[in-house]
């Protein structure tokens, strides 16, 4: 019998793989997560609370992988209760995971457990947290424990210690291609948790994008930042509330974020709903600094709404609504700065009223 013919690319594997692009519509967080607190580059973590990242959106064999690791949380905790464990993954006062806000509501994060009757010290409560590490990771984890081969881990249990409470913490680990198991008991660090919670305070409250740890694209931390783009070329971020200069993180509600723009009745920003930060409107400005690349800032109207910008070459443009040398926030995100230069272009669009636009996607 004549063997079927293996092609090039799995037709099956690609359809799963779609199937998971497809699946991704998780909004982005409306917090700064107790996960990547730890990171060192208090500028990306800017850029993340701001959703000012260009990264995009994740492949699906990268999604099938983040996955894996939440499937692997409910196996440790049953790998748990049977060595005798008292193992509590959903808060008994919520049915859900257990959650937690800081920093006026503009921080947090979720637990994976909280569990007592650990071997080494049966008798304490510990915070748990449960990750996935392929080899080479690993062997790190081995080698040099938790708070040196991953102080962003390091750091997300200080932090959930903190919230919960509590002044032990389990963290274990499994490697993903052998299957090995690593645990590591972790004390509650007073100084870190607090100076972590400190720099979360000043990433959320901050007006414009802190310092980045590099001034080169090209070294090893930037290249690989998912806010690499954003921050070391004049790409613009999408554009949303966060971006916009007439937004602010307010420190008096949950989480609340004010507009300048718009006003309630009592003559006071108003208050910004989850949902709309997301797509911003139509009065969208750019925070100052996210075009610095672009243009210095000469001059600007409050009243009638725009921002002027001139780049050393002299050459002039405002970020408002549409004008012959004016370009809403929506075009700006389009655009390049060597577009706005072409007269070609810049002609048509006056000629036509046109908009810049993204790309249509192509029909499948």
């Amino acid at each position: 019998m004549a063997q079927i013919p293996k092609p090039a690319t799995s037709q099956t594997v690609e359809a799963i793989y779609s199937y998971w692009q497809n699946s991704q519509n998780e909004p982005r967080r409306g917090y700064l997560g107790g996960s990547v607190i730890g990171r060192e580059c208090e500028r990306q973590l800017w850029y993340v609370f701001r959703w000012a990242e260009s990264a995009g959106q994740f492949e699906g064999r990268i999604l099938r992988l983040f996955d894996r690791g939440h499937r692997e949380e409910a196996t440790f905790v049953r790998e748990l209760r049977g060595i005798g464990c008292e193992v509590y993954d959903i808060d008994p006062s919520t049915g859900q995971q257990f959650r937690f806000k800081a920093v006026y509501g503009h921080a947090g994060g979720g637990m994976d457990g909280v569990l007592k009757g650990v071997p080494e010290a049966p008798k304490s409560w510990h915070a748990a947290e449960f990750k996935t590490h392929g080899s080479k990771s690993f062997a790190s984890l081995i080698k040099d424990g938790v708070l040196k081969s991953k102080p962003e881990h390091y750091g997300q249990v200080q932090l959930y210690m903190r919230w919960a409470k509590l002044d032990r913490a389990l963290y274990l680990a499994v490697n993903k291609d052998t299957d090995e198991l690593y645990s590591e008991r972790i004390h509650y660090d007073e100084t870190e948790a607090s100076r972590l919670e400190q720099k979360a305070e000043r990433v959320i409250f901050a007006p414009e994008p802190l310092p980045r740890i590099s001034e080169d694209p090209a070294f090893y931390k930037c290249k690989f930042c998912p806010a690499s783009r954003t921050c070391h070329t004049s790409a613009l971020p999408a554009v949303s509330c966060r971006t916009c200069l007439h937004a602010t993180p307010e420190k008096d509600g949950d989480g609340r974020w004010s507009c300048a723009k718009w006003r309630d009745e009592a003559g006071q920003p108003s208050t910004i709903p989850i949902e709309h930060q997301r797509t911003g409107c139509d009065s969208h400005l750019y925070i100052p600094a996210l075009p610095a690349r672009w243009g210095d800032v000469v001059d600007a109207s409050e009243q009638d709404g725009w921002v002027e910008y001139r780049a050393p070459d002299g050459f002039v443009f405002r970020n408002g609504p549409w004008g012959e040398t004016s370009y809403t926030s929506s075009e700006l995100s389009q655009a390049t700065p060597e577009l706005l230069r072409n007269a070609e272009f810049a002609a048509l669009r006056v000629r036509y009223a046109g908009r810049i636009a993204a790309p249509m996607e192509e029909a499948a």
